[in-house]
């Protein structure tokens, strides 16, 4: 591989797979809130936040990190004004004090903060609004969850940078599965070491949390009371960080795809599939880049809100990572994709909340479904349905659904969580 596509694939994995904290999107909400309270330089008397659809569906239903169990866009963002240190980005509120979640109780019963829907805006969209007396503040965050596009304070613009990524987050539209899989084979494990390393910690704590406590609706739990064999220990790891995430667990996870779900969901099936075949740390490390990359491949056609589950997209990208451990060839993992999206391509996003670890169960049963037959030379045929000759074609015409089709979808499914 030559060497400005072998740094391109570095700097997207260093620029994605950072750490979060909770579900992305309340998390975002408090980092906008954190930034606009520091430029303002005073707690606010009044506070609106302006989000997308896509945002709002995110936050109804997760309960927000170390605020005492509360929900919703007005929590997070008075959160994020109160205790939230804009330095820490998408842990921005890691480091809250009893005496804080207080406040914010006091504050959201005294209605200092109201959310309103943002039409006419990208999927992800937060304008954090903070006055004082006559002193105003806003901050915008667009496209990703830590990505300031907009700072003002008294009418005057402060900052202000282009939606797209920088440079430094490298460029997704050159990945591809063929160069992904030769990256995969010759990266040199100390340029990723940092990077994976911390994503196994992190997603691994919160897996065990999810599976050590009753946390929410208990999938994963549920799935090792049904059976313990490596595919249903795959299924549970995987669910059960979501089921702990989901219910405001304060532990950090790795991101993918600005989506921590999507991170445990392209690390934990890979790690008990390396256990169980008692694979090698290089190893390891090279399936988790391939997941991880084919993961993001397939996203960047979505987009990383919309009426998608992106679990769909993580989990087959898990499959191939597991098929990877295996010793799979290109051909055996492009297989793999199109099984698994043949299978459950379209699963609804109907918001972040406790269903998530049994869509991300239902991803990854898929997708290992999609590599046992790959293995046997088996394949959805080419041709029928969204399926094409090309791997690179279906993933295509997977994000197009994603992207456009589900626009409709989209709209339809706020609607009726708003009660419209």
């Amino acid at each position: 591989m030559d060497k400005i596509q072998y740094d391109n694939y570095i700097k997207i994995l260093k620029g994605e797979l950072i750490p979060a904290m909770g579900c992305t999107e309340p998390i975002a909400i408090a980092f906008t809130a954190a930034k606009a309270r520091e430029v303002l330089g005073q707690m606010p008397e009044r506070m609106i936040v302006r989000c997308s659809g896509n945002i709002i569906k995110n936050v109804k239903g997760v309960v927000v990190p170390n605020s005492g169990g509360q929900k919703g866009v007005e929590v997070a963002a008075i959160l994020g004004a109160v205790a939230g240190k804009a330095e820490l980005e998408l842990q921005v509120i890691s480091q809250v004090k009893q005496e804080e979640i207080e406040q914010t109780k006091t504050l959201y019963n005294q209605g200092i903060c109201s959310c309103e829907l943002e039409n006419g805006e990208e999927n992800l969209f937060i304008r954090a609004e903070l006055t004082a007396g006559k002193e105003m503040a806003a901050v915008e965050v667009r496209i990703k969850h830590n990505h300031i596009a907009r700072i003002e304070k008294n009418g005057q613009v402060l900052f202000e940078q282009p939606d797209i990524a920088t440079q430094e987050d490298g460029d997704k539209s050159k990945l591809n599965i063929k160069d992904i899989l030769q990256f995969a084979n010759e990266v040199n494990i100390k340029d990723v070491a940092e990077i994976i390393s911390r994503q196994i910690k992190y997603n691994s704590a919160i897996s065990e949390e999810g599976l050590s406590n009753k946390w929410s609706a208990q999938v994963g739990l549920t799935l090792l009371q049904s059976g313990t064999d490596v595919r249903m220990r795959a299924r549970a790891a995987a669910a059960a960080g979501s089921d702990a995430r989901m219910s405001g667990c304060a532990l950090p996870v790795v991101i993918n795809s600005g989506s921590g779900n999507q991170g445990i969901t392209c690390t934990m099936p890979v790690i008990v599939y390396a256990k169980e075949l008692n694979s090698d740390e290089d190893t390891i490390y090279r399936a988790l880049v391939l997941t991880n990359l084919l993961s993001l491949h397939q996203k960047r056609y979505i987009g990383n809100l919309s009426a998608y589950c992106g679990a769909v997209s993580a989990g087959a990208a898990a499959a191939c990572g597991i098929a990877y451990l295996h010793g799979a060839d290109y051909d055996i993992i492009g297989k793999t994709l199109i099984n698994a999206l043949g299978n459950v391509g379209g699963i609804v996003c109907d918001g972040a909340k406790a269903s998530c670890a049994a869509k991300i169960s239902s991803a990854v049963d898929a997708g290992i479904m999609g590599y046992e037959m790959a293995s046997r030379d088996l394949v959805f045929p080419f041709g029928e349905g969204l399926v094409e000759k090309s791997y690179e074609k279906t993933i295509q015409n997977i994000g197009r659904v994603g992207r456009d089709g589900m626009k409709s979808t989209d709209v339809e499914v706020l609607n009726i969580m708003i009660g419209k």
